[in-house]
């Protein structure tokens, strides 16, 4: 997507403002800490990183601009259910580093089928801790999220092997200990892991945490502590495990990278909603760079792995809560 100079430019909507906001701010974010803020001018939308909800073990911010860019995609297809196409800048000030992108409208085009079924899974999907369903992935549909991964600048490498498989689970393991005995990683766990009956609008509620096991069970990697022993945990696993598993990649390392990892998770999630395929995310093996080098190494990876993805088959709807649009806005401004 690309400046159209000749344009004239298009205002936004003010009407309208409230439910693209909404929109993006459906997206998938580490621990559901919707770490994004907008600010809306009469003609563009600004993306910046809320850094107050940062994760004490995301030093470099890498999964805030993560979690960002997949909000970034949730605001590009608000801007298509308006009939636009959307016209993105990422990193547009070198002077402003905060600022993630700007998002104007674009010409005027007809929403696809393709895109309007992503906008319908919204409210259903949901990052998967639970059991899925018996059977492989719909037809096509790996395939379908590689290419959605490439429409994205990234891409995502399937663990297909049952060496690579091994050597990633063994990693994945680790990291699993590593973080259960790291305190920054706790602190993590009980600022933005909500306990039975809380009412807050972000985090991930007792009901989606799932139950600990000593060791992952087969196909299934080791997930991150949710619960420390609080006795909090509403799914369970059990079941059969996820019919596949990914890495996503990008050519780089850098923020600009990040920004298009989470643009292509949320692109992939989307499509993948749409037919009932939910992901189980695994970000705490790549919080370091010296993991994310070594799982490039030990599977042969070529790129920057970003996030690993267990996909399946669930007919379930358990999406999280979100914040409401005006608390999305009232601090940007200040930017």
């Amino acid at each position: 997507m690309t400046e159209h100079a000749r344009q004239d430019p298009v205002p936004i909507p003010a009407g309208s403002v409230d439910s693209m906001l909404a929109m993006a701010a459906r997206a998938p974010s580490i621990f559901n800490t919707q770490p994004w803020l907008f600010r809306v001018t009469r003609f563009k939308i600004e993306l910046y990183p809320d850094p107050g909800r940062r994760l004490r073990s995301d030093l470099g911010g890498r999964e805030m601009v993560i979690s960002c860019g997949a909000a970034l995609f949730g605001l590009r297809l608000a801007v298509r259910s308006l009939g636009y196409q959307p016209v993105v800048r990422l990193l547009p000030d070198p002077d402003q580093p905060r600022l993630l992108a700007q998002v104007r409208l674009g010409e005027q085009a007809p929403i696809t089928e393709a895109e309007k079924a992503m906008i319908d899974a919204l409210p259903h999907r949901h990052t998967h801790r639970g059991p899925f369903s018996p059977g492989p992935l719909p037809r096509g549909m790996l395939i379908r999220l590689q290419h959605d991964a490439v429409a994205e600048h990234a891409a995502l490498a399937l663990i297909d092997t049952q060496v690579d498989y091994s050597r990633l689970s063994a990693i994945v393991a680790q990291a699993a200990r590593a973080a259960s005995a790291d305190e920054r990683a706790r602190a993590d766990v009980r600022r933005w892991v909500r306990l039975p009956g809380n009412t807050e609008r972000d985090g991930v509620p007792a009901s989606a945490v799932g139950a600990q096991h000593g060791a992952a069970e087969p196909g299934r990697l080791a997930q991150r502590d949710l619960d420390l022993g609080r006795g909090i945990a509403g799914v369970t696993a059990d079941g059969p495990p996820p019919a596949a598993t990914a890495v996503l990649i990008t050519s780089a390392d850098t923020p600009l990278d990040w920004l298009r990892a989470g643009q292509a998770l949320h692109r992939m999630l989307a499509h993948a909603a749409s037919q009932w395929v939910f992901a189980n995310l695994h970000s705490q093996p790549l919080e370091v760079p010296t993991s994310r080098a070594l799982i490039r190494s030990r599977l042969g990876l070529p790129g920057a792995p970003q996030l690993i993805l267990q996909l399946g088959v669930a007919h379930t709807a358990m999406s999280t809560a979100r914040r409401p649009p005006a608390e999305l806005v009232q601090s940007a401004l200040h930017h």
